[in-house]
């Protein structure tokens, strides 16, 4: 049976404490540092293994009914596989599901409900998750990130250029490779000698020491 403790609020309590991190660009950088730099591994591994097992396997869908269930689903989809599964093909198991998520709640308005942090993790799944539309669909999140940018408190207002810098490092790969190539060696995917270069700078988007940053 599933911990009654795994319920969305509980993920949203893991992951968007109220601790004021918002009120500063010293303490948002380190809200995101430890989201993005496996900060969170122990606690995921320890306390949300079953609750990241059942959302892989549609037992948590209904959390979708409502705007914060939604985002709450997508974090264990997107951001929770990464920490249990690290280094490993589960690891990106659920990606087209997150995006499908975040997409659906793009669409109906879940979106507009959130705040800027908390919308962020939409265009982290979307631009995750792999396939013939990447590209597509990462042109299609630059409004959706402006948006974004738009409801940014003043005091966070610089991290406007570097969500759009972040964005278009994302795109270019994409648009280069067709694929994050860095993951090839954990997919057991052959790399071109493009990819192997590439793959050899360590300079990944999505795994950079300050994500926030450019």
């Amino acid at each position: 049976m599933l911990n009654t403790l795994h319920e969305p609020q509980s993920v949203l309590n893991l992951w968007f404490p109220h601790t004021g991190h918002q009120k500063s660009m010293e303490s948002h950088g380190a809200f995101w540092e430890e989201r993005m730099q496996g900060g969170m591994d122990a606690t995921i591994i320890a306390n949300f293994a079953e609750m990241t097992l059942a959302a892989a396997t549609g037992h948590l869908d209904h959390w979708a009914d409502t705007p914060r269930g939604r985002l709450a689903l997508l974090i264990v989809l997107d951001q929770f596989p990464r920490s249990l599964w690290r280094d490993t093909p589960a690891a990106f198991a659920q990606d087209i599901k997150a995006t499908r998520l975040a997409l659906d709640g793009i669409r109906n308005g879940d979106f507009d409900t959130l705040a800027p942090w908390e919308q962020v993790f939409f265009h982290i799944a979307i631009s995750h998750c792999e396939g013939p539309d990447h590209l597509e669909r990462m042109d299609a999140l630059e409004p959706v990130m402006e948006r974004t940018i738009l409801g940014l408190p003043a005091v966070l207002a610089p991290l406007g250029d570097r969500f759009r810098a972040q964005h278009q490092s994302v795109r270019s790969i994409i648009e280069r490779f067709g694929r994050h190539p860095h993951r090839n060696p954990i997919l057991g995917r052959h790399s071109t000698p493009e990819e192997e270069a590439y793959i050899a700078t360590g300079d990944f988007p999505h795994v950079r020491k300050d994500p926030i940053k450019a």
